[in-house]
């Protein structure tokens, strides 16, 4: 491609530069064959998962079109280390938020932590040892992926590592999981007498 070697001594302001006067994203291209490779450490050091890190280092750098329009940056590359830091912390905690919505029961779990009397305590016991026991009810992969996922905060990859399950089947098994201790925990809280 004539603008790579045309530009390729081009220091990172002077790319900038061009790019705003010409609005050409090959210069952003450029600046993406200098930096691509480190954003992507940088996400897979985040997120954990490559498959997730290769997809954010797109969406790093399509973003950098519009902001690079709204800022004035002097060192590009430290600016970049901390624009894609942001953008992964950001991801992680709609990651965190979606996890928590999706597991109604960690939330109980946190909202009882917030209190201390004694009788607050014996419930959030409870609650734990009810979420125990409707674990030991689901089918053992379902309680493997749970355990890995949610207790132990393993990824994706690292489920498929340790259990040999497909990317599928680790999805598979925590949603049909999820879905299962709460219907478990349900039918357990239904079982026991009402307290006089």
């Amino acid at each position: 491609m004539l603008v790579n070697i045309k530009y390729k001594d081009y220091s990172d302001s002077d790319l900038i530069n061009k790019f705003l006067e010409t609005g050409d994203n090959s210069f952003v291209g450029l600046l993406y064959e200098r930096y691509g490779h480190l954003v992507l450490g940088l996400c897979i050091k985040y997120l954990k998962n490559k498959d997730e890190a290769q997809d954010s280092v797109i969406q790093i750098f399509s973003k950098l079109m519009t902001d690079l329009k709204k800022h004035k940056i002097e060192f590009f590359k430290s600016w970049l280390y901390v624009y894609s830091k942001n953008f992964c912390l950001m991801e992680l905690r709609k990651r965190q938020s979606a996890l928590k919505k999706e597991l109604e029961l960690k939330e109980n779990i946190h909202l009882v932590m917030d209190f201390s009397s004694a009788e607050h305590l014996k419930e959030k016991e409870e609650q734990i040892t009810l979420m125990e026991r409707a674990l030991e009810l689901l089918n053992n992969e379902q309680k493997v992926c749970i355990e890995l996922f949610y207790l132990k905060n393993k990824s994706y990859n690292d489920i498929i590592n340790q259990t040999g399950y497909s990317n599928n089947e680790v999805k598979s098994h925590i949603q049909n999981g999820k879905r299962n201790l709460k219907l478990k925990m349900e039918a357990l809280l239904n079982e026991r007498p009402a307290s006089s």
